[in-house]
């Protein structure tokens, strides 16, 4: 699916550093800057209500209008603060229609491995290498039927259309195993205790 376009109005700042950034966040706004392709960094103000409904999909792309001038850009990095969770920062990524970007893409499973097993996700994500307004949302990985002991490696994952994979083919993804129970648990541990030599007391 391609990765959806969202238009953005965006304000040029000329004022830095954090109590210029604190009476931004004040006005509803949040500071972000914008690099790439050898150009010089924009520093810019976006909407924070916006920005924040936005940030909710993974690898971004937005539209801005910067004083009537349209570009577009991929949301490289967000910088939250740890206690309150809001967004201080943003580091935005100039692209061009039709090259090609490397994102970190979510892997999402779907069906019911076999009954009793349970399906552990090794590596929620791949690196891809897509076009810039064709990003997908997320990988999908049907482990319908899978069977204890089954595994999935990247290079044996189905990409979306157009999609290169840019991760290590060899590593592993998904792990299909039978969880042991308490009972199992204790019986080894008694015959691990069974088997250690008891103390030889001092003479």
């Amino acid at each position: 699916m391609a990765k959806e376009v969202n238009a953005v109005a965006a304000e040029l700042r000329e004022s830095f550093g954090k109590g210029a950034a604190r009476k931004l966040r004040v006005l509803g706004m949040i500071p972000a800057v914008i690099y790439g392709h050898g150009t010089e960094p924009v520093h810019v103000s976006l909407p924070a209500h916006r920005i924040g409904l936005l940030l909710r999909r993974t690898n971004m792309i937005l539209e801005l209008d910067i004083a009537g001038k349209k570009q577009l850009v991929l949301v490289k990095d967000v910088q939250k603060d740890p206690v309150k969770y809001i967004i201080e920062h943003i580091d935005l990524i100039v692209v061009r229609k039709g090259e090609k970007v490397q994102v970190d893409v979510p892997v999402h499973l779907t069906g019911e491995t076999f009954a009793g097993t349970i399906a552990d996700l090794e590596n929620k994500s791949l690196l891809l290498e897509v076009e810039a307004t064709d990003i997908p949302e997320r990988i999908v990985v049907s482990v319908e039927g899978l069977e204890d002991g089954a595994q999935i490696h990247a290079s044996e994952i189905e990409l979306p259309a157009g999609a290169a994979l840019i991760s290590d083919p060899e590593i592993l993804v998904i792990y299909v195993y039978t969880p042991r129970g308490e009972d199992e648990e204790e019986a080894e541990t008694e015959v691990i205790t069974a088997g250690t030599p008891a103390a030889t007391p001092a003479a």
